[in-house]
């Protein structure tokens, strides 16, 4: 970890000074007024997850103003922009468009006042707090580069805009309704998220699984209830949803490899709605967290077997055993092609500098990116990377406190956006500039 800081505090220091600007980096930068303009409009005006209407119109024209041969309406809202230029590999960028159901407390000018009610039924604000905005201006910026530089590269560019992402169900969507079969099928899918964890316009990799599996379970844990007076008269389900709890840890410490990691989380308990009432009934909520199909495995279907054994152990009845619900579909992990990878980011070094580029831990999260590499072919290389957006006075202030920042997904999460989109535009444009260069 004090290595990783050392190389942080370096590269910080060198944002200021960044490699040599070349042509397209010259170009971006006349670009870049109107592109903020776009950020600020996108962050005042987000929609929840499936209902990224307006955004989506907005953008499907910007792409059609660029030449693109664009289809709305994809996966429900997503849109699919396609540029054919000659004979040459299929690169597909991706962006993501939904915002959270999160009352915005960044401060800034433009900050959202949108509410929206979600599928819980409670109105509530809405924000970008995990800077999709960001992501959909880079891709906008991109999009202008490599429109303009057409006599440069040779190939098909398909550049998609992927709905509810923080749902986990945008790309599958996009996908069943005929992402690979009614535009061309890529050869390279390639992506990035901003990063609340080191400075802003630095780059962030992770060479092979980069992000989890994301599973959520729900067991129901039924019982015998009565008088808490009396409790020899029950199978009190809440003494056995607490025994179910706890022994699922040991799927993680005693049954999974320590080098192979894994989380089970117990979320949410319910159970009774009175001091001195058993209850006939627990919930339990979990979200289940690997990277291998093997892992995944292996912890799903040893909480389908602990649950059972311990109503066994309390002596429940066969026709009072625990329900346990894997949620379909649920969030494959993330995988980035690790020789492909390492080209990337050997070529991003040489742009950028070596010391804003750095590969960084695995993360336990999840990202839908996951399912174009899954349902693509065999021979299909996937990348997302990480692009910092921590403002750098916030990040030396951190350091020097020891205090925490704030996350993705905080109502206080307002990135560096023009170091993100900066960085993002000019590497998404120069990796595919490479891979389908003339």
């Amino acid at each position: 970890m004090k290595r990783l800081m050392t190389t942080l505090a370096a590269g910080a220091a060198l944002l200021a000074t960044p490699a040599a600007a070349d042509e397209l980096r010259d170009s971006l930068g006349e670009k870049m007024p109107a592109l903020m303009e776009l950020y600020k409009d996108l962050h005042a005006n987000p929609e929840l997850s499936f209902e990224e209407v307006r955004t989506a119109a907005k953008l499907a024209e910007l792409m059609r103003d660029e030449g693109f041969e664009v289809t709305e309406q994809v996966g429900r809202t997503g849109v699919v922009s396609v540029m054919r230029n000659g004979d040459g590999p299929v690169v597909m960028l991706r962006a993501d468009m939904d915002g959270l159901p999160v009352v915005e407390q960044t401060g800034l000018p433009f900050a959202s006042t949108q509410t929206a009610t979600p599928a819980s039924g409670v109105t509530t604000g809405v924000m970008h707090a995990c800077g999709h905005d960001t992501h959909m201006a880079a891709f906008i910026g991109a999009a202008r580069l490599l429109a303009e530089r057409k006599d440069e590269w040779s190939g098909t560019l398909v550049m998609i805009l992927q709905p509810a992402e923080e749902l986990g169900l945008g790309a599958l969507a996009m996908l069943e309704d005929g992402l690979y079969t009614r535009f061309p099928e890529p050869d390279y899918a390639i992506a990035f998220h901003d990063a609340a964890q080191f400075p802003a316009g630095m780059i962030g990799y992770s060479p092979g699984y980069a992000l989890a599996n994301v599973d959520s379970v729900d067991i129901t844990v039924p019982g015998i209830g009565g008088h808490g007076a009396y409790p020899h008269t029950t199978k009190d389900p809440i003494v056995l949803a607490s025994a179910i709890v706890m022994k699922l840890q040991t799927l993680v410490s005693r049954e999974s490899s320590p080098l192979d990691p894994a989380v089970i989380t117990v979320g949410s308990f319910h159970a009774g709605a009175k001091h001195n009432i058993i209850s006939d009934e627990a919930k339990l909520q979990l979200t289940v967290r690997s990277y291998s199909d093997e892992s995944r495995k292996l912890l799903l279907d040893g909480i389908a077997r602990i649950a059972r054994g311990e109503a066994i152990a309390a002596g429940m009845p066969e026709d009072r055993m625990p329900t346990v619900t894997v949620e379909d579909p649920y969030t494959p992990s993330t995988y980035n092609s690790p020789d492909y990878t390492e080209t990337v980011m050997a070529g991003f070094r040489d742009r950028f500098g070596e010391d804003r580029v750095m590969q960084v831990p695995s993360v336990m999260g999840g990202e839908d990116f996951s399912q174009f590499l899954r349902n693509g072919d065999d021979d299909m290389k996937s990348l997302i990377f990480w692009v910092g957006g921590v403002p750098q006075d916030q990040y030396d202030a951190a350091q020097e406190s020891g205090e925490g920042l704030p996350s993705l997904h905080s109502p206080f999460w307002a990135p560096d956006a023009e170091k993100v989109i900066a960085t993002a535009s000019e590497a998404l444009a120069a990796e595919t500039l490479r891979l389908m260069a003339k």
